[in-house]
């Protein structure tokens, strides 16, 4: 197994202490991003998590940004901190090839609402990581940092990967099925998919406009925090989004809750399937718990939940799509091509009726919550598995993300092999701030306990 090896990278102390640092004047944007840039001049060859770095273009934004600072100009949120942005985000003058051959050389001439509220906060766009074909299932080059002959999940396969090795403290990506929390898991980070709607997807490659959530990825809940803060917002040209004051998720997040928060224990659909190792694991964890976790049930409802997803994603990428599948359909990837091909073939009145079922479920979904802060499940089915043929399996994301709830991962569980395994949360939709003040104080808590 390769290991995150010495010297220890700046990025991996999180991007709110490093940003605390920058602020204080102990650390400058520009040591920072020489350090992530020496960690991928060390690691890319074996990590492979990057579709696009220029250095010196991440040099001169943190010359300017260090500039500003000795200036006395006001710092920005993200001041100096380094992103990776998946590359299904535009970034103007910067290559953005959505993974896929058909678009090899596109350049963007505008960034994307995200890009936007990067560049404002004060960040560095370090660069773009890479992404599967389209943000589905076809693999790209990126491997796992803890072992580079076990998959890194996908689609937001660079994302994780870099911020995981140290590489960025923080990084974008994006959601349809399990594309945030999987990779999150697998990588031994933790990954936020805010509630559907909460950030604008103008500008980023629009797979399934029903599902499709913009996440991040950072070392621990503060740090999505202090990221999503930047990027939450309303744009005209996303019918998702709803204009609606700002969350101060940072703030909320740190806060400690009134009251110990309760936690409900589910086993959602195929829980026959989750690797034994990661289900005793979590049971033992949950068993940990004491009364602040208690076993909940999904409604039978839920079992339609995989299919329903699935028809809506491939219907809408079907849609989507249409230009790949007329410009090259021979040219991507057979797992790219099966489903555009499968949502072609989607009758209407089986689209509209899954559309119907979201509504359904989260109304089922208020019973549970009632009674508990948080749902807690498996964020996999296990640890990432060994080769790089697939990304693995987004049944233990999907149903949330057809819910539109949100949900983080944290890094608190190990396999036997090692490999890192992720606790799942979600809340009620809408309720971002809640649940990362739970997921918080759940990090905080296992830190206290040594796990």
């Amino acid at each position: 197994m390769s290991d995150i090896t010495s010297p220890r990278p700046l990025s991996l102390d999180g991007a709110l202490a490093l940003r605390d640092r920058i602020a204080a004047g102990k650390l400058s944007a520009t040591a920072l991003v020489e350090d992530c840039l020496a960690r991928i001049a060390a690691r890319e060859d074996v990590v492979q998590a990057w579709a696009w770095i220029d250095p010196d273009h991440a040099r001169a934004q943190a010359s300017a940004l260090d500039a500003a600072q000795a200036a006395g100009r006001p710092l920005g949120p993200l001041h100096g901190l380094p992103v990776g942005i998946k590359d299904v985000i535009d970034t103007a003058g910067i290559p953005t090839e959505n993974g896929c051959p058909l678009d090899r050389g596109r350049v963007p001439e505008a960034d994307a609402f995200v890009v936007d509220r990067l560049r404002a906060a004060g960040a560095v766009v370090m660069g773009k990581t890479v992404t599967t074909e389209l943000a589905y299932m076809h693999p790209g080059k990126t491997r796992n940092p803890h072992d580079p002959d076990h998959t890194p999940g996908g689609s937001s396969s660079g994302s994780a990967a870099a911020v995981a090795d140290g590489m960025v403290p923080l990084a974008i990506g994006t959601q349809t099925g399990g594309s945030v929390i999987r990779p999150a898991s697998f990588c031994g980070i933790a990954g936020f998919k805010p509630s559907f709607g909460a950030i604008p997807r103008r500008g980023m490659a629009l797979q399934s406009h029903s599902l499709d959530t913009i996440g991040v990825f950072g070392a621990g809940p503060l740090d999505a925090a202090l990221l999503v803060d930047a990027l939450f917002g309303h744009d005209r040209s996303d019918p998702a989004t709803a204009a609606a004051p700002p969350p101060a998720l940072l703030r909320h997040a740190a806060e400690a809750p009134p009251r110990p928060p309760r936690f409900a224990f589910v086993q959602p659909p195929a829980w026959d399937r989750v690797d034994p190792d990661l289900r005793a694991a979590l049971e033992s964890f949950a068993a940990g718990l004491g009364a602040d976790c208690v076993k909940a049930a999904l409604p039978p409802s839920f079992e339609a939940a995989a299919d329903a997803r699935r028809i809506i994603n491939f219907a809408e990428m079907a849609h989507h799509y249409a230009r790949y599948w007329h410009d090259g359909a021979d040219i991507l990837g057979l797992e790219t091509r099966a489903a555009i091909e499968e949502g072609r073939g989607i009758a209407a009145r089986d689209y509209l009726a899954a559309l119907e079922l979201p509504a359904i479920l989260n109304r089922a979904l208020e019973t549970i919550l009632a009674g508990a802060d948080a749902i807690l499940c498996p964020a996999a089915l296990g640890p990432a598995p060994a080769g790089l043929g697939s990304t693995g399996d987004s049944i233990m994301n999907g149903l949330w993300t057809l819910c539109g709830t949100p949900a983080v991962t944290l890094p608190l569980l190990r396999a036997e092999n090692g490999l890192p395994m992720g606790v799942q949360l979600v809340g009620r939709r809408g309720d971002d701030a809640r649940l990362l003040r739970n997921a918080q104080w759940l990090w905080q808590r296992q830190a206290g306990t040594g796990n």
